[in-house]
């Protein structure tokens, strides 16, 4: 039935989450003597939240939030060396180590011996962040299409299926954000694996439903059971 396989890279592939949450815990306990790490969390949730539409997704994007978190929480007393702290931790993001998680290899490897599907990766944020996460992860050779873009909705999902030239309905998306991977490509007409993580943003959370074209597991080889 399915001619391509799309894959969300961030906490689908590889941890992205878990590196971000340890950098927020790092910016709360330089930012310690302005404000508790709650309301630094708060904070910065909302500033994320309000630039979105300026500054997309991405590191740099967490990262200009980050600073100017700080710069609001204390009351403009932030000094230039904790300003220097939360750009090399934004930095720092851009180097972390894109490990493939549990079964992702050994899925994909089985997947591409197949040759049954065309396996494509799929997912939104900054150009070249993603690229670095991807050549990084080793996952690269696995692929035959990768794709980056700025938000994933209904339309992002049919654009990409005219890409690469097949009909919703021949594309199966596997991803763990509900909100970014598995609504959207449901609403386009696609079929979708949800495979949750344990960490979640906090702008990724949405309720959960049900769909005749959905199917969810909890490890990354169970894919296998269904297209293999």
């Amino acid at each position: 039935m399915f001619k391509v396989l799309a894959f969300d890279a961030d906490d689908t592939l590889w941890d992205c989450q878990s590196w971000f949450d340890e950098v927020q815990r790092k910016c709360c306990d330089l930012l310690a003597p302005w404000a508790s790490a709650r309301e630094v969390g708060q904070g910065l949730f909302e500033t994320e939240r309000k630039n979105l539409p300026l500054t997309g997704y991405g590191t740099k994007a967490f990262t200009l939030s980050l600073i100017e978190n700080a710069v609001r929480i204390s009351h403009e007393q932030v000094t230039g060396d904790v300003i220097m702290k939360l750009l090399d931790l934004g930095k720092e993001l851009l180097n972390f180590p894109t490990t493939p998680l549990p079964e992702v290899e050994e899925t994909l490897r089985q997947l591409a011996a197949l040759r049954r599907y065309r396996l494509v990766v799929f997912t939104k944020g900054e150009l070249m962040d993603q690229e670095g996460k991807l050549q990084r992860s080793g996952l690269e050779q696995y692929f035959s299409h990768v794709e980056t873009v700025s938000n994933k909705t209904e339309q992002e999902y049919r654009q990409l299926c005219e890409n690469l030239g097949v009909a919703p309905e021949e594309t199966l998306m596997v991803g763990n954000s509900f909100r970014s991977d598995i609504a959207p490509a449901l609403a386009a007409g696609a079929w979708a694996v949800h495979i949750p993580y344990h960490v979640v943003w906090e702008l990724e959370k949405s309720e959960e439903f049900p769909h005749d074209r959905l199917r969810k597991i909890t490890h990354f080889g169970e894919l296998l059971e269904i297209v293999g």
